[in-house]
């Protein structure tokens, strides 16, 4: 499954901050694979669903963090694990990054 994300990146803000941001070069193409988690609906007004899915990728991608965006399955996930990296031979080791579909 193909997968846009934004990696992290580090800018200055108006106060001279160091921040923490979605990289706006704009999104890099990965390949993925997808493993839900766990979901929940919402029964009572005032709340929301929650979807959380596992999306498994390349072992070389880089500068991707809590701060980084996801778009994939036509919507738009936070991370909300850091990446997990799964060492193994050349063909096996991969990131394992926890996403949580963002409301509506």
């Amino acid at each position: 499954m193909r997968a846009k994300i934004w990696k992290s990146a580090v800018r200055l803000d108006a106060r001279g901050n160091k921040v923490v941001v979605a990289d706006a070069d704009g999104p890099h193409e990965v390949r993925c694979a997808l493993a839900p988690q766990r979901s929940a609906r919402a029964e009572v007004p005032g709340q929301q669903q929650i979807n959380i899915t596992r999306m498994i990728v390349n072992a070389d991608l880089e500068g991707v963090s809590l701060w980084s965006r996801v778009e994939v399955l036509d919507s738009q996930w936070d991370i909300v694990t850091p990446p997990a990296y799964h060492h193994g031979t050349r063909k096996t080791r991969h990131w394992s990054i926890d996403i949580r579909e963002r409301p509506g």
